[in-house]
């Protein structure tokens, strides 16, 4: 998931760079490693007080592969949340209502 992702979900009521900001200061069991630029980069280098490389060994020991470029392919393993189902009713009945 990338910063730019949160900052959508959430209406886009704060920016990409406030969701990095507030994933540093978050609780201890918030995975907030999974959370990259909209690149696969790690921005997590550049925070003072941090190993330098910690966001990455931590992905990598989930499995996660990096390139040549040092970052992660979003594409693949960019997390989605699904719909959920009180929104899938309100789409199939706008799909039932235009008649589609």
């Amino acid at each position: 998931m990338t910063y730019g992702q949160i900052s959508m979900l959430l209406g886009r009521r704060i920016s990409a760079q406030y969701v990095g900001f507030a994933m540093h200061s978050c609780p201890k069991d918030v995975p907030w490693h999974r959370v990259v630029n909209a690149s696969g980069g790690c921005s997590t280098d550049r925070l003072p007080g941090d190993s330098v490389g910690y966001q990455r060994i931590l992905l990598e020991l989930e499995g996660v592969q990096f390139g040549a470029n040092g970052k992660l392919p979003v594409e693949r393993y960019r997390w989605s949340p699904k719909k959920s189902s009180s929104s899938q009713e309100r789409n199939n009945r706008r799909s039932l209502n235009s008649g589609n």
